[in-house]
């Protein structure tokens, strides 16, 4: 079963540049292994963002500034969104291995440099294309390009992570 290439849902905007791994989920929690158990700690370490596993829902949407989850490649500053139910992250730009960490475990990443200049603001709902590379806000008549998905990139995403693409080339 396919799943959908066009994802709708109410976005945040992060605008801070260089948000590490740390202020995404903090060095003192990395002992919780259940992907359920990180949500409250969700950028438990970025100033003014403490409240968002409070406020966010499953389904919302996340754009970030430039360099997003940069510093270490803990695994869990990606897994907390997903128990969230956060349902894609698109960034200016992102840390090479946040990026490559968030591919291989399914969740939509998306490169669109110059997002944060297209007026989308948190609260507005948005929808992604993720054939067409595009981002669109219906209410405010804006339309954003993003970079494509790689192959690979929408194999991964639609078998649900790299562990179930594997299979998938084994079988």
């Amino acid at each position: 079963m396919e799943k959908n290439v066009k994802l709708t849902g109410r976005v945040w905007v992060i605008p801070q540049p260089d948000v590490d791994t740390d202020m995404i989920f903090h060095n003192r929690h990395l002992a919780i292994t259940e992907i359920k158990q990180m949500a409250p700690f969700t950028f438990g370490n970025l100033k003014g963002w403490e409240d968002f596993p409070q406020k966010s829902k499953p389904g919302d949407i996340i754009i970030t500034g430039h360099n997003f989850g940069c510093g270490s490649s803990r695994q869990q500053a990606v897994d907390c969104f997903s128990a969230l139910g956060i349902k894609a992250i698109i960034g200016e730009s992102f840390g090479a291995i946040y990026f490559r960490n968030a591919v291989n475990s399914g969740m939509p990443i998306i490169n669109a440099p110059g997002i944060l200049k297209c007026g989308i603001k948190s609260g507005d709902e948005i929808t992604i294309d993720l054939q067409k590379s595009t981002i669109i806000c219906p209410k405010k008549n804006i339309s954003c390009q993003a970079q494509p998905f790689s192959s690979v990139q929408m194999d991964i995403y639609q078998a649900g992570d790299l562990f179930a693409y594997g299979k998938n080339l084994i079988n």
